[in-house]
């Protein structure tokens, strides 16, 4: 999802309440930034997990951003702990998680803590608007299970691989092919990869 530049929709944070959990000073400077630009004027500042557990005790936050938290990933236990904390409302709370590098594992580890997403830094404040915009648009539900509490995984819905008995009532059912048409002969295959020479 982008942004349209050409949009005049207005965005104002001005009434919600984030929670901001970063070690670094200059992490968190940014992040106050960029969302003090968005109307942002309640921010609870944690610069460790201690303070960031305290806070999610003794407040409601409305969005919370945390940092991986360096190689160890104490960012990542702390949202798995957010999630299965069952302090509510904050253990449903949207997450978005800020990292240095987000290869593919980093990616996996956002997604199976319960994160709704993952931002690489350095961050542009366009990036984190659509992030925000987009959780607030697309409601996914959450799962709570014996190994994963969070928001649903799933992107799409396009139902169960074929031959699998969907688990939930609204799966899409997987698409098939039409069994009355004869399947296409090797050799057409293969003409069609073949180039020719033709005479214009």
């Amino acid at each position: 999802m982008g942004l349209d530049p050409k949009s005049k929709a207005q965005f104002n944070l001005e009434r919600a309440s984030v929670l901001l959990l970063d070690e670094n000073p200059m992490g968190m400077k940014i992040l106050v930034q960029i969302l003090t630009g968005f109307g942002a004027r309640t921010l609870s500042r944690c610069g460790s997990v201690e303070k960031a557990e305290q806070a999610i005790g003794h407040g409601q936050y409305d969005l919370i951003i945390v940092d991986s938290l360096g190689a160890a990933g104490a960012g990542y236990d702390f949202v798995r702990w957010l999630r299965s904390s069952g302090i509510q409302p904050n253990c449903f709370a949207p997450v978005l998680i800020t990292a240095g590098h987000t290869p593919a594992s980093a990616v996996s580890q956002a997604r199976d803590c319960g994160a709704h997403f993952i931002l690489a830094k350095p961050m542009t404040p366009k990036l984190v608007l659509e992030r925000i915009i987009w959780i607030s648009k697309e409601g996914r539900r959450f799962v709570e299970c014996d190994s994963y509490v969070g928001p649903d995984r799933r992107f799409k819905t396009e139902g169960p691989p074929r031959g699998v008995l969907g688990r939930r009532h609204e799966d899409a059912a997987p698409a098939q092919s039409d069994p009355s048409t004869p399947p296409i002969e090797q050799d057409s295959v293969n003409s069609m990869n073949n180039t020719r020479r033709v005479q214009i």
